[in-house]
């Protein structure tokens, strides 16, 4: 079985306003009319997938770029608190 070459979200997003358009020039057959309407509605839950896709990529990379700050942050504080780590002190004479 073939599959659906893979559109991006623009051209399922024109496809849609073309869709719509017709239907708002009226004028086309019930059976036609509800065709295009049946095609606008599947384009748009495309589109619509699509952007729930990327919501969840762009809120993914905020919330890793939340927890690398907050480790360079922790890391920063720690820093300052302990600037010298074991290795780094004198050794005492003795």
């Amino acid at each position: 079985m073939a599959s659906e070459p893979v559109e991006s979200f623009e051209e399922l997003y024109q496809r849609l306003e073309q869709a719509v358009g017709r239907l708002e020039d009226g004028g086309l057959p019930l059976e036609e009319a509800l065709a295009l309407y049946e095609e606008g509605m599947r384009l748009a839950q495309r589109s619509q997938e699509m952007l729930d896709q990327a919501e969840l990529r762009v809120t993914r990379l905020q919330e890793a770029f939340a927890a690398y700050r907050e480790e360079g942050a922790n890391r920063s504080l720690r820093e300052e608190l302990l600037p010298y780590s074991e290795e780094d002190e004198p050794l005492a004479e003795g």
